[in-house]
């Protein structure tokens, strides 16, 4: 059961779909429209939704603009082996916004999905900063 709920801006929920699905283990819980689904990964809700004009998180905001993928927010994704990780992505043609980063708490890389919004992959390298604390 999720825990924590992220809404992302994409302009092809389908593409979105396939990519967290098949390439960063999501599971779809729903995808009642077009424009929108709910995926889940452990305690995380991935909520996508395509901007449009109706109702929705996808909504224009009153003076009509409309949300758009992309920026600098992001969720971070741990994962037990990074370059393995970022091997098996870049054989499928995922783009990466850079190399992969040593930190103080560990390996990270931001990886973009088909619209443009980033995820950080990540392997800790010290026990605190993992997110089961072991």
């Amino acid at each position: 059961m999720a825990t924590v709920s992220v809404r992302y801006i994409v302009d092809d929920v389908d593409a979105a779909i396939e990519f967290y699905a098949q390439r960063l283990g999501f599971e779809e819980v729903m995808h009642p429209a077009p424009t929108f689904a709910m995926l889940e990964r452990g305690g995380l809700r991935l909520v996508l939704s395509a901007p449009a004009g109706g109702p929705g998180g996808g909504q224009a905001m009153p003076d009509g603009t409309l949300p758009a993928p992309g920026g600098w927010n992001r969720f971070v994704l741990e994962v037990d082996d990074l370059e393995a990780t970022v091997d098996r992505l870049r054989r499928h043609g995922i783009r990466f916004r850079n190399e992969i980063v040593v930190g103080v708490g560990g390996k990270q890389i931001l990886v973009d999905d088909p619209a443009g919004n980033p995820v950080e992959l990540f392997e800790p390298t010290r026990q605190e900063a993992r997110l089961d604390g072991s």
